[in-house]
């Protein structure tokens, strides 16, 4: 039998994505390698679902207790494209406990919600993704096949993505034709992300007796001035890309600022640290914003006499996936058939693992998922029961859609 529209609404287990939420959240997988925490017991957790629907994962540690986990589901009804649905099994700790209301791995259900680090960003998303295949699988045969992906350090460098966009080819024949990444962005087909750029501005000048600052170059007021001609090159970024129909303007912040030693304040340091988080939109040449984040650090150092190093430390580029591209035409298709209401299209604020698979692989990536987009990383987080079961039955229609080329 191959699966029809309308097979799949019963054969999504509603009660088991709601479960396997809440086992996710249960699992504390913050990378603490000091704490003893990984992501392995929640990866372990994927594992033991998906081996029981006898599917055969693949895990593989791209770091110490950091595995990644992939298992590819067949079809069985000959030749067709490959989907891939695409999440991650790490959390961001869960910060001072005194601002939580809840356990934040206590995976409570209470009023509608399933509370927890987590919850949102992004243990809804992996159980809703499997589920979702899992249904496809039950209602019959289906043209192609679907990756099934659940990989590790989203919430920091991207160690797993960055791993698997190295890799694939070497274990899975033929192309990847489209990912939808399950990331919380409440219903809205997310086809644009913005791009990330951090940077390291290193200041050096010369040190001093605190109370001979003439025979200093002191680093700190030149840091200072450097973060005030930064809003001239965020200005001039703005003035030249505008704003984004869904990711607004380009953004450079200030996020750490380093020099000399609180145990010796009569000293005037030799260095200060300036980082800088950049957010970008289709468009801005990140090698050109670089340049002239340089110059304008030079332009206000050197008269000092203090030398200016930048170290580009990552680098995302901007995700700009045409919306009629099919991954993305098969998802808004399948928001419209289940929900019923036109898809809202969106952006992503932050970069996800589907930047990396676009830029290190050259896949076609579109985000989608339950849970808010601006919960993500707060106390008290939470997800509507809700918008989880509705984004496995979309993942579902989605992958229907997009294996079978369309409309039948």
């Amino acid at each position: 039998m191959t699966v029809r529209d309308g097979a799949l609404r019963d054969h999504v287990d509603e009660d088991g994505v709601v479960e396997l939420t809440r086992a996710l959240v249960r699992v504390r997988s913050v990378n603490d390698p000091a704490g003893g925490s990984s992501e392995a017991p929640a990866a372990e957790v994927v594992v033991r679902q998906m081996r029981e629907w006898g599917w055969e994962p693949r895990v593989v540690e791209v770091a110490p207790g950091r595995p990644n986990v992939v298992a590819v589901v067949e079809g069985g009804g000959g030749p067709g494209p490959t989907l891939m649905f695409e999440g991650h099994t790490d959390v961001v700790t869960e910060g001072d406990l005194d601002a939580w209301s809840v356990d934040p791995y206590g995976a409570e259900l209470r009023d509608g919600r399933i509370w927890g680090r987590g919850s949102a960003d992004m243990k809804s998303g992996v159980a809703a993704m499997l589920h979702a295949v899992r249904a496809l699988q039950l209602a019959g045969t289906f043209p192609g096949r679907v990756v099934v992906a659940a990989l590790v350090d989203e919430e920091g460098l991207m160690l797993g993505a960055k791993h698997f966009a190295r890799t694939w080819r070497e274990h899975l024949d033929g192309e990847i034709d489209g990912v939808i990444v399950c990331e919380p962005e409440q219903g809205e087909v997310c086809a644009a992300s913005k791009g990330a750029v951090r940077l390291r501005i290193e200041l050096t000048g010369a040190m001093a007796h605190g109370a001979m600052p003439q025979q200093a170059r002191n680093p700190i007021p030149v840091a200072a001035r450097v973060v005030t001609v930064l809003t001239g090159v965020e200005q001039q970024l703005v003035d030249e890309h505008g704003e984004h129909e869904h990711l607004g303007p380009t953004y450079l912040t200030p996020t750490v600022l380093l020099a000399g030693d609180t145990d010796q304040i009569n000293v005037i340091p030799a260095r200060a640290t300036l980082c800088v988080d950049v957010r970008t939109i289709p468009g801005v040449d990140h090698d050109r914003l670089v340049a002239d984040v340089t110059d304008a650090a030079r332009a206000v150092a050197e008269p000092a006499g203090v030398g200016v190093r930048v170290e580009v430390v990552d680098d995302r580029p901007p995700v700009d996936t045409p919306v009629d591209h099919p991954v993305v035409a098969a998802l808004a298709a399948a928001h419209e058939r289940v929900t019923g209401e036109t898809a809202r299209y969106g952006g992503v604020p932050g970069a996800t693992d589907g930047t990396i698979l676009t830029r290190d692989a050259g896949l076609a990536t579109v985000v989608y998922g339950p849970g808010g987009k601006w919960i993500a990383h707060q106390a008290d987080e939470f997800v509507e029961v809700d918008e989880v079961l509705r984004a496995a039955h979309v993942y579902a229609e989605a992958a229907r859609l997009f294996l079978s080329g369309g409309d039948r």
